[in-house]
This record gives structure tokens, C-alpha cells and sequence, in this order.
């Protein structure tokens, strides 16, 4: 028979938890008939058992009674039929055959999961010297195990065999679901569930699985283990289905989910030219929802989570630069959460085996908190450039790096920029044309240019390399099928005339609100809004000495309009 998911248990037996004591201890020797050790088996040891008959059933009807008479050592919890009646094993059993009829995994298969598993667990268990613990059993919950409980239930007969301790509790263990599996057992929360189990995959594991013959060059396995993988737990950054960590999730119920779903869905619509276009809207859109909603125990303690809630999706200040181009910038984490107007306040908490539910009908998790990011091209990331003219403008563009004791150390992003500069001989004015990322479909974003002075990347520069320049900049996305405008009077003008300050840092809003009909977000997915910059300055300008053809580009800026 294959047993799945026994999370890890092979690797418990070095666990001081493990104690590999087959024997009862001596108190329990001197209370009960322990019988002679090491004879029969488990399954013999349950089945003969005039008191565990409802029991006996279910393990039967399961199909774990050969693995009860198997060379493999288990300790068993049964129920005694004082408390677990004959109807309570029917439900159980019709459960069971139900599940097995519509093809449900026993990994899946709740009889098992939730039962018989929650009262088996790998090696021996002995309570000899122990006082309050906890044993893995074999679905990978932790019960806790004194000398005389179970989970809470009284113990009333230890019997040792050759495969392993059977004991005998008063009634049955509830089952403790943790994060993952809680989901789907409120009604209320069956949208977000219904997404994420779709992610659900069982995948193979050699290295836990117990090997034999090698047939036809293959090698065939004894005991199978898979172990449950699902891709939402990685872009989440939070395993919600495993028992050895604890999580906070705040999660929206069916109403939030079905007023917020439709809305977000029209921030990801991608033009015709992207491969399964209509998934990703799918999916995006309700990732967007859940992505930030996690919160590992680990790093919000109860000493700093009352303050500010770190997600697990959440970046430390150290590394805000490198992944949003500015410290400043503040993604999936929460002030004051607790508070009126925070995302866990007036939310309903349920426990679980791995941490906590937090159910809530007031979503106060906003978009300008998560996704609707601000979007930094910066002009030193050649990636970032799509083409220049080449009888007009050097190509590669200079990068300058500002040195830390230079007076625009710290006042320009990322402390280096471009400079987009004649082609050596050229007469005429420059074009680069720049790709913008990540950009979403119908969001206002007002747009910025920053750029830099001569002196940030050369404190000797000349008269002449520090005069200001002028320039205009327009920009061009993609229509429906994925082509950009065939010729330049399709781009939109977005400033006709702009001019830089001689030694400074200038900032320019060059549009406001601006919505694109389509949305480049994600992985793989190709920037399809250009922003293109050149230089509008005349031959009598450069021979007057009032201006130069050079830009130089600190970064192109998209930023989510405030609509307040």
C-alpha cells in the first residue's frame, strides 16, 4: 500500500521526541495487562480487541489493516467504543468510499487524512519518562503526548507487539486543520480556496521513499511518498500547508473576494501578442488580492507586530533600493494593523493547527499598499533601453557612477545615470527610446523625468558639458494585437519643451493620469509602453553657447496617480 505525505517521517527517528522504546514503562506495567511483548501484530493486536470494534472497522475498510501487519513500526491511538459509536465509524467509512469513488487521493481523502492518520504515527512512542510532549503522526500533525493523554484523550492500555504500541484512548482526537486546509472548510472563504487548491500537485519524492527491486533498468519502490507542492506557496513565500512553521493570514471573505476580483482583472489585460493571455489575467488578478496577505510568526513577534505587519512578500529597508529603485518605497507591510482602519482589525481569528485565520468582510489592504507600485526605468540599465538613432546619438549610452564625496552623492537613484551624447561628427539633435516595465492596464500613472548635471559624474567637467540642454518626450504602447504605431505620428506627445538647469537636479512631470489600454506586468512578459526622449535644440543654440545635445538621464519614472 502507498502511504503520501508523511512529512518526512524517516527523518524523525533521530528526534529526542522519538524515544524507539518498545516497551511500556514500568507504571503502566504495574496498571494494565500489557501482554507479552514483541508477539503478533498490530493488526491482531487492534482486530482482537473486543472494545475497539468501530475501530477495527474503519482501519479495515481503509485499507490500513495490511499496513498494520507490515514489517514497518507504527504506534496506534485507537478509540474505544465507549465514545466512538457505530455511527460515528459509518460516517467515517461512507466518507471514506465517497472520496474513493470520485477518484480523491488519499492524501485527500479526509477518512484518512483526518482520521486514521491523526491516530497512527510512525516508530515507537513510548511514554517512559515522559511528561508533556508532542508526536508526528502520520498526516504530519503534532499531537501532544503525557504519560496518560493523547490529545487530550485518556489512555487506558499500552500493548507492545512486533511492529509497534498499541494504545487505547476514550475517544477519538479531533482533527486541527492548519492555514491551507482551514480555507477550505469555511463556506465563507471557499473563492480564495477554490483558487489556490487548483495549484494543488503531488509530487514524487525518491529520497523519503522506501526502494526495492531494480526491474527492466527501473528501480520499483516498497513504500511510495509523495509530498504536496503548490506554486501559490512560493509566490506567497510562505509554505501554508506545513506544520512546522506558524503563519498569520489575513484572508477576504466570498463577498470581498467576488466586489475585488472584477475590479482587479481590468488592471491585467494583455494585448493579443501574449501567450495565454487570458490565464494570466486570471491569475494575476487574483494574486494581486492575496499576494502580501501572509506573515510569518518569525519575524512579527508580539513585541513588533502591533506596531507594523510585515508580510512575507514584504521587502527589508536594507534592500528597497535594489528591488524598487528607492529606500522610500514601502510594499506589503502594515502600520498600526491592529488599529481601526488596519488589516487585522474587526477580523474574525481562527485557530489552527500552523497559526491563524484572520476572516475579514472590511478589506483594508489597499491597492496602493501591494501592486499598484511606483515603476523606476533607470537610465544606467541598458536593459531598460530599446534603440537610439544611430546616425544622431552614441550607442552604447556612458554610464557615470557619483562618488560619495561628490555634493550629488545620495540626491541622484541608485547614485549613477546615462548620458545620451551626439554620435562623434553628428550635427543634429539625439533620440533614445527607453522600455518601461511592469506597467498595469488602466491605472492613472503620472509620469517623470529625472535628470542629472555634468558635475554629478565629473567635478571638472567643462563650461561647455555643463550647459543645459533642451528637450521633448513622447511615448508609444501597444494596440490590441501587439504592435506598436508604425510611424512617429502615432506616438503621444507628452511635453513639447522641456530644459534642464545648469547644475542641477531637475525633476519634470511630463504627464499626469495617463492610462495604458494594456498591461505589461509580470515575468517573460515583454515592455510594450516606450518612452522616447530627444533633444530640441537649434545649431544657433549650440553656436551661441546658450545650450549642448546632451541629456543625461537619472531614471523615467511611473507613478500610481493620487486620486485624493
Amino acid at each position: 500500500m502507498t502511504r503520501n505525505n508523511i512529512i518526512n517521517g524517516r527523518t524523525l527517528g533521530a528526534m529526542a521526541v522519538v524515544l524507539g522504546i518498545v516497551a511500556c514503562s514500568d507504571k503502566w506495567d504495574e496498571h494494565y495487562n500489557v501482554g507479552t511483548p514483541f508477539e503478533g501484530n498490530l493488526w491482531e493486536a487492534v482486530s482482537s480487541n473486543p472494545n475497539l470494534n468501530n475501530f477495527t472497522r474503519v482501519i479495515e475498510a481503509c485499507g490500513y489493516d495490511s499496513s498494520l501487519v507490515s514489517s514497518q513500526m507504527f504506534t496506534v491511538f485507537a478509540p474505544t467504543d465507549d465514545k466512538f459509536t457505530e455511527e460515528d465509524a459509518n460516517d467515517i467509512i461512507a466518507a471514506y468510499n465517497e472520496q474513493k469513488a470520485k477518484r480523491v487521493k488519499d492524501n485527500d481523502n479526509t477518512a484518512i487524512k483526518e482520521f486514521v492518520q491523526n491516530h497512527i504515527a510512525l516508530y515507537n512512542y513510548s511514554v517512559s519518562g515522559l511528561s508533556n510532549d508532542s508526536i508526528v503522526m502520520m498526516n504530519g500533525k503534532y499531537v501532544p503526548l503525557s504519560s496518560n493523554s493523547f490529545g487530550g484523550s485518556s489512555m487506558s492500555l499500552c500493548k507492545t507487539v512486533g511492529n509497534g504500541v498499541l494504545y487505547t484512548i476514550d475517544e477519538k482526537v479531533k482533527y486541527a486543520p492548519n492555514v491551507f486546509e482551514y480555507l477550505e472548510k469555511d463556506n465563507e472563504l471557499d473563492s480564495v480556496a477554490k483558487f489556490l487548491y487548483s495549484f494543488n500537485k503531488y509530487e514524487f519524492q525518491p529520497s523519503l521513499s522506501v526502494p526495492g527491486d531494480i526491474v527492466n533498468g527501473k528501480t520499483e519502490y516498497l513504500d511510495s511518498v509523495t509530498t504536496l507542492e503548490n506554486k501559490i506557496f512560493t509566490e506567497l513565500k510562505a509554505k501554508l500547508g506545513s506544520e512546522d512553521s506558524t503563519y498569520w493570514m489575513v484572508v477576504p471573505t466570498n463577498g470581498v473576494w467576488n466586489a475585488l476580483v472584477p475590479e482587479y482583472e481590468k488592471y491585467f489585460v494583455y494585448d493579443k501578442s501574449v501567450n495565454k493571455r487570458d490565464s494570466l489575467q486570471y491569475t494575476n488578478a487574483r494574486m494581486a488580492l492575496l499576494r502580501g496577505t501572509t506573515f510569518s510568526r518569525t519575524n512579527n513577534t508580539d513585541l513588533t507586530v502591533n506596531d507594523s505587519a510585515m508580510s512575507t512578500n514584504a521587502v527589508i529597508y536594507e534592500l528597497r533600493q535594489l528591488y524598487y529603485g528607492s529606500s522610500e518605497d514601502k510594499y506589503y507591510q502594515y502600520n498600526k494593523p491592529f488599529e481601526p482602519g488596519g488589516i487585522f482589525y474587526d477580523a474574525r481569528q481562527q485557530q489552527c493547527s500552523n497559526g491563524v485565520v484572520f476572516k475579514t468582510d472590511n478589506w483594508n489592504i489597499g491597492k496602493t499598499m501591494t501592486f499598484f507600485q511606483t515603476i523606476r526605468a533607470e537610465g544606467e540599465n541598458n536593459e531598460r533601453l530599446d534603440s537610439v538613432d544611430q546616425a544622431s546619438t552614441n550607442a552604447p549610452l556612458s554610464i557615470y557612477k557619483v562618488l560619495s564625496q561628490n555634493k550629488f552623492y545620495n540626491k541622484i537613484s541608485g547614485n549613477s545615470y546615462s548620458e545620451i551624447s551626439p554620435a562623434s561628427g553628428a550635427a543634429t539633435n539625439i533620440k533614445a527610446v527607453f522600455n518601461i516595465p511592469s506597467v498595469l492596464s488602466n491605472i492613472g500613472y503620472d509620469i517623470y523625468i529625472v535628470t542629472v548635471p555634468a558635475l554629478a559624474g565629473d567635478t571638472l567637467a567643462s563650461d561647455a558639458e555643463r550647459l543645459p540642454t533642451k528637450f521633448r518626450v513622447r511615448m508609444s504602447y501597444n494596440d490590441e494585437n501587439g504592435k506598436q504605431p508604425s510611424k512617429e505620428s502615432g506616438w503621444t506627445l507628452l511635453q513639447s519643451s522641456l530644459q534642464t538647469t545648469a547644475d542641477e537636479v531637475d525633476t519634470f512631470k511630463v504627464a499626469e493620469n495617463v492610462m495604458i489600454p494594456y498591461c505589461s506586468w509580470g515575468e517573460n512578459i515583454s515592455p510594450q509602453v516606450k518612452i522616447i526622449l530627444d533633444t530640441r535644440v537649434s545649431n544657433s543654440d549650440v553656436r551661441n553657447g546658450k545650450f549642448n545635445r546632451i541629456l543625461r538621464l537619472d531614471c523615467i519614472i511611473f507613478k500610481p496617480h493620487d486620486e485624493e
